[in-house]
């Protein structure tokens, strides 16, 4: 039976605002209060956010208590785009024998018997009802929910809460995924985090294996302006090293030599810092000039070998350029480093730049507070390591090792996201119908 049937949600839950609270009753640890949903617990899309939690030790009464049927959404909103109006989540398993309370700038639904929270909870992250919500939202830059109004919001559901209940099962199954193919992430950062730091700190001995740690082989090792490093390393500041090999440092062209009227669509590539991420240069959203422009910057056009990194804002962003990205322009707000006949990897270059030996040396160095920059004078006073070509192919191999793993699981966390949002939209609107012995595979391998 695929009947669906609608109700305002007024009809189909019982509304109530959370309780205020004060500087004194808003606390950061649990033994301090009762927990206390707030509008940081809420995550954009919709669902729990477990970073935004906080304790209330004020005056509560058995009616502001949350249960394990209830739903709760954001009824105020202090984002520039009302991000999170109106957006649900339901309490997470390890909070549900707990004693919790939520916030006045939360609206509770007690949901009656017609309808499964998780299903309506599904429903209510769809682009339809996000638009209910803002539609009832008032204010400028404070928005908030108008709690009568919402009570008019058309609910559409099966009239079985078996369907109800499979409906949102397949969507919860894709959630889980989504949650340990994230957690599998985390660790692999993690782990990563700790290979780099092993690497950049003790390098690999001509066998592959990692050298003894300094307090094992203190004899192994030389202090340096960047700390303990090797002995067979040297170190040096970067002005030195291009001196040496011919190599050479130069920003992107300026706003005068380049306008934002001549970005367009279609073209050569210009690199930007927002462009330059993990190591890597994206292209989905990059800027563009037409061919014939691009020529008359031929200083600015990248070379496979070529180190693009970011001289203002986040200045932890550089990345090697491979032969994909040559005859890109680098563009506003970059550096172009071209290292000339130095021993020193471009792609060994942009790890260890990334690493905290030099981001540490950035800090201490960047101009202006704001938009903190570099320019080419911090820029040759930087200390790098400088170790023989195939010590630095090991570490890049190893790194490289674990980057490709992080990124096969984040394409698979992306595949699942466009995976449930297709889905959402089918089974949400009751487009493609649903059994309860249907098997969940099905429709998660679709």
């Amino acid at each position: 039976m695929n009947e669906w049937i609608e109700n305002s949600l007024g009809s189909l839950a019982c509304i109530r605002r959370g309780i205020g609270y004060s500087e004194s009753t808003l606390k950061n640890n649990p033994e301090d209060g009762r927990h206390y949903i707030n509008m940081k617990s809420f995550i954009k899309d919709g669902g729990y956010n477990k970073e935004g939690l906080k304790f209330y030790s004020g005056y509560f009464a058995k009616a502001d208590v949350v249960s394990c049927r209830d739903l709760l959404l954001v009824n105020t909103d202090v984002t520039l785009d009302g991000d999170i109006i109106g957006v649900p989540a339901y309490l997470p398993s390890h909070l549900q024998n707990e004693e919790v309370l939520f916030s006045h700038h939360v609206t509770r639904l007690s949901l009656n018997e017609k309808i499964e929270p998780k299903f309506l909870y599904y429903l209510l992250c769809i682009n339809t009802y996000r638009r209910w919500m803002l539609k009832y939202a008032r204010g400028t830059t404070v928005l908030m929910l108008d709690m009568g109004a919402i009570k008019r919001i058309p609910i559409r559901y099966p009239v079985t809460k078996s369907n109800q209940r499979k409906i949102a099962v397949i969507l919860t199954s894709i959630d889980t995924a989504i949650e340990k193919t994230e957690a599998l992430i985390e660790k692999y950062q993690q782990i990563k985090a700790g290979l780099m730091h092993d690497l950049f700190t003790r390098g690999v001995l001509p066998n592959g294996q990692l050298r003894p740690p300094r307090e094992q082989a203190p004899e192994l090792y030389q202090q340096t302006a960047i700390g303990w490093i090797p002995k067979e390393w040297e170190c040096s500041r970067l002005g030195k090293i291009l001196s040496e090999s011919g190599g050479y440092l130069q920003t992107g062209p300026f706003g005068s030599q380049l306008h934002a009227n001549e970005y367009s669509f279609e073209g050569v590539p210009v690199v930007m810092p927002q462009d330059i991420n993990n190591g890597s240069i994206e292209e989905n959203s990059i800027a563009r000039i037409p061919e014939e422009r691009a020529m008359s910057l031929s200083r600015h056009r990248l070379q496979h070998g070529d180190v693009i990194i970011a001289r203002r804002g986040e200045l932890c962003r550089a990345a090697a350029v491979s032969r994909r990205e040559t005859d890109w322009i680098c563009g506003t707000g970059c550096f172009l480093l071209r290292l000339g006949k130095t021993k020193m990897n471009h792609c060994f270059f942009s790890l260890a730049y990334r690493y905290d030996f030099i981001q540490r040396q950035i800090e201490g160095l960047a101009v202006g507070t704001t938009m903190p920059s570099l320019n080419n004078a911090v820029m040759s006073k930087l200390y790098f390591p400088v170790l023989q070509p195939l010590e630095q192919d090991v570490i890049i191999s190893k790194i490289d090792t674990q980057s490709r793993t992080m990124d096969k699981l984040e394409k698979q966390v992306e595949k699942l996201r466009e995976i449930k949002l297709g889905l959402m939209q089918d089974l949400l609107t009751g487009k493609v119908p649903v059994k309860v012995d249907d098997p969940v595979a099905d429709f998660v391998n679709a």
